[in-house]
């Protein structure tokens, strides 16, 4: 009361064209800076939407006694409402020049439009307008803010009047009454006194982080991170105004037809899917875990409906918004006590693994809970807590990033050590099933051999003889000569049924477990074996002596494709000369079987390049993690090698 008094006293010795009338105690002295708060200076009024948008019409409200004055707190604020907000200030200019003021709206509104009204008397006059669905650089004052300038002479007094409609949702008004010099430099250094270049830093790291996360493990819950940080981040911008700075004008345009609270009913119905993946919902609670995915389904349906009926309804009944708007705050309030609903039924009754993720989510999401739950009640009008700057909810974000990040690196290195783990129960049980394959297919080549040399060969070898037995001779003797020659053929063709059966009972037999030899003796003894004819190609071997200590399995794999493949060159070759060779290398096993025989095409037709035999030895190799190589040409030999690693 003093300052105003003096202040009076101080104009009212300037010049006289510049004295104003009677100031009232609520008066408000410009100075080049001027700082809130504005509650004492300020007053306000609810008004249709339907009457009258003039300046006539705020005097008749004034002169009515429709005003009140602004109940204290930080920010001026009436909660839910689909009323025009008329705002009164008795304003004094302690310049000694003329002087431009702006007088700022730090929020989206749909219009705001402000009058003057010169000493106080007379009609107000319209001086500026603005829109909050223009970008910044079309307004104008092409500013962060909705901005409305208006001009002062020196030591003058005038009445101003702003007028507000906003339909988008609850009517929360930070607002600024200064000199356009004093609010540019504040614009200037906003984003280091409000701490967005660290928070804007946090957001856009943790999204990043989550990304390369997915691209390791291509887990879903870190695309429904990245979701979450994109709605949330786009919804702070649209509170500070900074959307109408940084985004495109489709991209502002389109963040207001879907809404503010839109975007933020998007990224809680993100945050709930991240919640239900963090918790395994699914996998103990399928109730609760559909509960979540239906309410964020929900989420998505409010925020389209919103996005495609707000216009046509606004157009043809503005009242009609409040259901609209409510079914949007219902939303939201379900989608956060949902949150703490799930988390709570989780810790209380689940096992102790999901509980104990449960109490980890719960620490984290708390910081986010509480930042949302005050900027809520902050916006409905019920309470007036500014504790941070830019605001609670943007700090509890920041939080809940950091610490949520620490928990998904943290899964990530659980979800990287359990995928280890199945590797190696998946190649375990590979070889175990890798054994029984081969133990299988030992025990059916053993029982083949058996019947080959049992049964087929003793019965060949009979017919042999018979057809060499004397009443043979004596009949051919009498015969003609084609008979004889008919004789030798047959003969022949008996003698190399015997040698193949022969042949190919010793190379399917395997050797007992317990009379496994080491690999360069099992080799010699197989060369030996077959080269007992005198009419077969002449088989030579060579084996490093350092194949001894060869693991079992692995001996006895390089043994049955060693015979595998001397059985083919004996059969189908027609080589004079077959040559094995077993080299032991640091990486591993190297199998080279050569012949001199006629050769074949390895990349022509099918029935060209290599039979049933060479397509097992191709199969034994490939479950070994090992390759075959073939060089081959018609006519000019075969040279098979076949690599095998160490197990």
């Amino acid at each position: 009361m003093l300052l105003g008094w003096l202040g009076c006293g101080w104009l009212l010795a300037g010049p006289a064209g510049a004295r104003p009338g009677p100031l009232a105690a609520d008066t408000l002295f410009l100075q080049a800076v001027n700082d809130g708060p504005w509650n004492h200076y300020f007053a306000y009024c609810l008004d249709a939407c339907a009457q009258p948008n003039s300046g006539a019409e705020a005097a008749a409200l004034w002169a009515a006694g429709q005003f009140r004055g602004v109940p204290p707190g930080r920010v001026f604020q009436v909660g839910y409402t689909q009323d025009r907000l008329w705002l009164r200030a008795t304003v004094v200019n302690t310049l000694p020049q003329r002087t431009r003021f702006v007088w700022s709206l730090y929020t989206f509104v749909d219009s705001a439009t402000l009058f003057v009204q010169p000493g106080g008397r007379g009609v107000p006059r319209l001086v500026a307008a603005t829109s909050g669905r223009v970008v910044a650089a079309q307004r104008g004052f092409p500013a962060r803010a909705n901005c409305l300038p208006f001009w002062l002479e020196a030591q003058a007094q005038a009445v101003v009047y702003l007028r507000v409609d906003n339909h988008t949702g609850a009517l929360y008004l930070p607002t600024d009454l200064t000199t356009a010099e004093d609010y540019l430099a504040y614009e200037s250094g906003f984003f280091m006194t409000k701490n967005w270049v660290w928070l804007l830093g946090v957001y856009l790291s943790s999204a990043l982080f989550n990304l390369l996360l997915y691209a390791f493990l291509r887990d879903r819950i870190h695309l429904w991170y990245g979701a979450y940080v994109f709605f949330i981040t786009w919804f702070l911008l649209m509170e500070d105004g900074l959307d109408a700075w940084l985004l495109p004008p489709w991209a502002y345009g389109l963040g207001w037809r879907l809404g503010q609270y839109s975007v933020l009913l998007l990224a809680l119905a993100c945050g709930l899917r991240i919640m239900g993946l963090f918790v395994r919902l699914r996998q103990g609670w399928p109730r609760l875990y559909r509960f979540s995915v239906g309410l964020s389904v929900g989420a998505v349906a409010c925020a389209g409906a919103y996005a495609l009926l707000f216009g046509p309804v606004l157009a043809r009944a503005p009242s009609g918004l409040v259901w609209l708007n409510g079914a949007r705050e219902v939303l939201l309030w379900a989608l956060l006590a949902a949150g703490t609903g799930v988390l709570g039924v989780v810790w209380a009754r689940g096992r102790p693994p999901q509980r104990r993720l449960a109490a980890l989510y719960g620490l984290t999401y708390s910081c986010f809970f509480l930042g949302s739950i005050n900027f809520l009640l902050n916006r409905s009008g019920l309470t007036n807590i500014h504790v941070a700057d830019p605001n609670g909810l943007a700090w509890g974000l920041a939080l809940e990033l950091l610490a949520l990040s620490a928990l998904l690196t943290g899964r990530f290195r659980h979800t990287l050590r359990q995928n280890a783990e199945l590797r190696v129960r998946q190649l375990r049980e590979r070889a175990v099933a890798g054994q029984r394959l081969i133990g299988a297919q030992e025990e059916e080549r053993a029982a083949l051999a058996r019947e080959l040399h049992d049964a087929l060969a003793p019965g060949l070898t009979a017919l042999h003889l018979a057809w060499q037995g004397r009443l043979v001779r004596q009949a051919l003797a009498l015969a003609p000569p084609l008979l004889a020659e008919a004789h030798a053929q047959t003969e022949a063709l008996l003698r190399q049924l015997r040698h193949d059966v022969r042949t190919l009972s010793h190379v399917l037999l395997p050797i007992p477990a317990d009379e496994l030899l080491p690999l360069p003796q099992a080799l010699a003894l197989l060369v030996e074996t077959l080269a007992l004819t005198d009419d077969g190609p002449r088989v030579t071997a060579r084996c490093d002596p350092g194949a001894d200590g060869l693991p079992a399995p692995l001996a006895q794999a390089a043994y049955r494709i060693v015979a595998e493949l001397l059985h083919n060159a004996l059969r189908h070759a027609q080589a004079s000369y077959v040559h094995v060779g077993v080299r032991c290398l640091h990486t591993g096993l190297c199998i080279t079987v050569a012949d001199d025989g006629r050769g074949f095409d390895p990349h022509g037709p099918a029935p060209h390049r290599g039979g049933l035999g060479l397509r097992g030895v191709q199969a034994r190799a490939s479950y070994l993690r090992g390759r075959v190589l073939i060089s081959s040409q018609p006519g000019q030999g075969t040279v098979v090698t076949v690599e095998l690693p160490v197990f």
